[in-house]
């Protein structure tokens, strides 16, 4: 099979952006298929498809905020103003938000935590497809994704919770490197005693 420098290159140098520096334009509607294609890809034992995905553009964003908004002055009752626009404003930060929502279907074949990494694996592929189309992202998991009240407004299942609501947008600066592991720090080998 003939090896692909390119996706290599992407694969290592893929970096998280904060939504707050991404600005327009955003993935457009075929952009998001590619996304949404390269998300339901992912290692799926027993063909479960245990993820679906929330997205929130346009004037969804804001008036998803005001739920955020309402939601934080209810949870967190001592929330100053400041605090509360910040909420209502959280998901304005992006041209794009998806939520992707992780559940678990009944089997025999895949345990719960399988189902649970697949979600995950489907954040870190549309992340990664956004890279590739020229966009950057960022994978967030703060109140709003552990909130019941938040999943009760999203509509979500007994069997369903938020793995992380993904920002997507254009660059507005260069991208920063953060320092990673050292293999040595991270990798061992398994030998027979």
């Amino acid at each position: 099979m003939p090896r692909s420098q390119d996706t290599i290159d992407l694969l290592l140098s893929r970096r998280s952006v904060k939504p707050m520096t991404m600005i327009e334009p955003g993935p457009d509607e075929a952009d998001l298929e590619i996304m949404l294609r390269a998300a339901s890809r992912v290692p799926d034992h027993g063909k479960l498809a245990p993820w679906r995905f929330i997205v929130f553009r346009g004037e969804a964003r804001a008036q998803f905020g005001k739920v955020l908004r309402d939601i934080f002055a209810v949870e967190e009752p001592r929330a100053d103003e400041d605090r509360l626009k910040l909420e209502e404003r959280r998901l304005l930060q992006a041209p794009l938000v998806v939520a992707v929502i992780s559940r678990v279907v009944p089997s025999q074949k895949a345990p719960e935590w399988e189902q649970r990494l697949s979600a995950g694996a489907a954040c870190q592929n549309m992340l990664v497809a956004a890279t590739a189309l020229g966009f950057v992202g960022a994978w967030l998991t703060e109140w709003y994704a552990y909130s019941a009240n938040v999943a009760k407004a999203l509509g979500l299942g007994e069997n369903e919770r938020v793995a992380g609501f993904i920002y997507f947008g254009s660059p507005s600066q260069p991208k920063d490197e953060r320092e990673r592991p050292a293999l040595a720090n991270i990798v061992s080998e398994w030998k027979a005693d």
